[in-house]
């Protein structure tokens, strides 16, 4: 069930990667002569116009192969204004970014589905009072309903609980609706210390209640669906780039980074808890892979970026050697970074 998953999730995601180089390509006149899923030995292909599409073993990636991609690449002289490498600047970039692009559009698609389809968010229900805390010495009880923060109404828990955060020390005056009976009180958050997700100790404000557990379907209309689809994979890509700063930063452990193993996993458990969950997580992945491929690293498609700004402020193509060079160093980073990740599943699997 598992690898099963974790292939239907990455063929998706590989195919729309490369299906924005493939359709960039042709939108500006670039001769595409294969469209490949997959890496190695090739088990089913088929011709279809000028270009070759292939299904390949290796399940990890993907590649469209470009007429006159290569900076040795030796060009026909009636196809010389269909290269790669004899396009504009402008079109190169357009063309190399689009897989990016095209993996942060999917996860916008399925994140503005996911809100049409509806999410169940938590009500304000008092689920429970720490004895001695804030909230306790202002005579919240079980079953509470809080119905407004400061005089603007609340009705979900994440809203109320970020904006409690946020007044650690001060006082607030809370909307209690208690069956049917209508109230405030004045509570004043503790200031404590907490662990942020990379595991940094922050300052947050608490009352000392808990979570109840009523909640509501929320389902939203396709403007509000995409409008939110884009806040969620900015705040997530927001997320990830941080995590990665953390990483070099050794804020986050290194032997958190994960492999193709705990992708099946995360894949297997996801496809086990529903649809709307593993395709929450073929967002999160998705964005992951769009961060990745920008990163500038030769081989990547972030590298060829770098290339292509360095050509455009020097006015020259970076030479042959040094992208040689370049590419042998990226790919033998990745190759450490693939291996490592691959170690850390293995540990996981033991631990």
């Amino acid at each position: 069930m598992g690898i099963i998953s974790a292939v239907i999730l990455l063929g998706v995601l590989i195919f729309i990667h490369e299906l924005g180089h493939f359709l960039l390509a042709k939108y500006t006149g670039v001769l595409v002569e294969r469209f490949s899923i997959g890496f190695g030995p090739v088990l089913f292909k088929w011709q279809k116009g000028e270009t070759e599409y292939a299904l390949s073993a290796i399940p990890l990636g993907g590649y469209v192969k470009m007429y006159g991609e290569q900076p040795d690449s030796e060009v026909d002289e009636d196809k010389a204004d269909r290269a790669f490498n004899n396009k504009s600047i402008f079109q190169r970039f357009l063309i190399v970014f689009a897989g990016p692009f095209f993996n942060f559009i999917l996860a916008i698609v399925i994140y503005a589905a996911i809100f049409m389809h509806g999410t169940p968010r938590f009500l304000t229900e008092v689920g429970g009072v720490t004895e001695g805390s804030a909230a306790a010495q202002a005579g919240l009880a079980k079953g509470d309903m809080i119905i407004s923060v400061d005089g603007v109404s609340m009705k979900f828990w994440d809203d109320m609980s970020e904006y409690i955060q946020g007044k650690g020390g001060k006082p607030v005056v809370l909307g209690i609706d208690r069956g049917g009976r209508t109230f405030e009180v004045t509570v004043t958050p503790q200031t404590v210390t907490d662990k942020n997700i990379f595991g940094e100790a922050v300052k947050v404000g608490r009352m000392g209640v808990m979570r109840g557990e009523k909640n509501e379907k929320v389902s939203l209309a396709f403007p509000q669906a995409v409008s939110q689809g884009v806040k969620q994979t900015y705040n997530v890509s927001v997320l990830m780039v941080t995590g990665v700063v953390k990483l070099f930063q050794k804020v986050v452990p290194a032997d958190s980074l994960g492999g193709p193993i705990m992708i099946v996993q995360l894949a297997k458990e996801s496809a086990e808890t529903g649809a709307v969950a593993f395709f929450g997580f073929m967002a999160l992945i998705s964005i992951n892979l769009g961060i990745l491929n920008l990163l500038p690293i030769p081989v990547l498609d972030g590298g060829h970026i770098f290339f292509l700004i360095i050509e455009a402020i020097t006015r020259r193509a970076v030479s042959i050697r040094v992208r040689e060079i370049a590419n042998l160093a990226g790919m033998a980073l990745l190759m450490f970074v693939m291996f490592f990740a691959f170690y850390n599943d293995i540990m996981r699997l033991f631990k």
